[in-house]
């Protein structure tokens, strides 16, 4: 995967370190013990599950979400965890339109490909849209673009990798595993930010 200029995006390597704030956290790879962090919270647009391991936020979710994490017995809740109340508390300010990006460790589990697309995804500006054909391209694979849809689909960290800011060809809203309603709210939301803050600097 690429490295996100100013972000600790998580990368699949062989040697596994961890870096500065401009380059990445090695992915290691999870065994089947090992313990998943968890915690819930509310939010505008309804409740949501928030994972992570010990140093990294591993997924975001929507209550409804057509993809939700499978929870066993590896699954204990730490609301005291720093990086589950640091993922928390980013989500607050986002809805509140103060924040426009996130800083934290990221460290989704996927395909070679998918991690690509995710990659990709996070890259997105806040307050702007890409096709789905243009995701593929970014990607690496210009002629996977259903690819690209299914890995967009499959994002674990709904928000922090926003996967609203991908759109059909024709920029309509197709496709979002939280629920178009959601799609369209997130979308406004940026939208109307941006448009108020050029308004204050006019």
């Amino acid at each position: 995967m690429a490295l996100v200029r100013g972000h600790p995006f998580v990368e699949e390597r062989r040697v596994n370190h961890v870096r500065d704030m401009n380059t990445a956290i090695s992915l290691e790879k999870r065994e089947m013990n090992t313990t998943i962090y968890f915690d819930r919270i509310d939010t505008p647009l309804g409740g949501m599950l928030l994972a992570a391991n010990d140093v990294a936020l591993t997924g975001a979710w929507f209550d409804g979400e057509r993809y939700p994490p499978a929870i066993d017995e590896r699954w204990q809740r730490r609301r005291d965890l720093p990086v589950l109340r640091r993922a928390a508390a980013m989500l607050a300010e986002y809805f509140d339109g103060t924040r426009k990006a996130f800083d934290i460790p990221l460290a989704p589990e996927g395909t070679r490909f998918q991690l690509a697309v995710w990659d990709q995804i996070f890259r997105v500006p806040y307050g702007e849209t890409i096709p789905y054909r243009e995701l593929a391209a970014r990607s690496g694979r210009p002629e996977a673009v259903r690819a690209a849809g299914a890995a967009t689909g499959r994002n674990p960290l709904t928000i922090f990798v926003p996967c609203h800011r991908i759109v059909g060809a024709d920029g309509s809203l197709t496709g979002y595993a939280g629920g178009l309603d959601r799609k369209r709210a997130l979308l406004a939301l940026e939208r109307d930010d941006l448009v108020a803050a050029a308004r204050r600097a006019a």
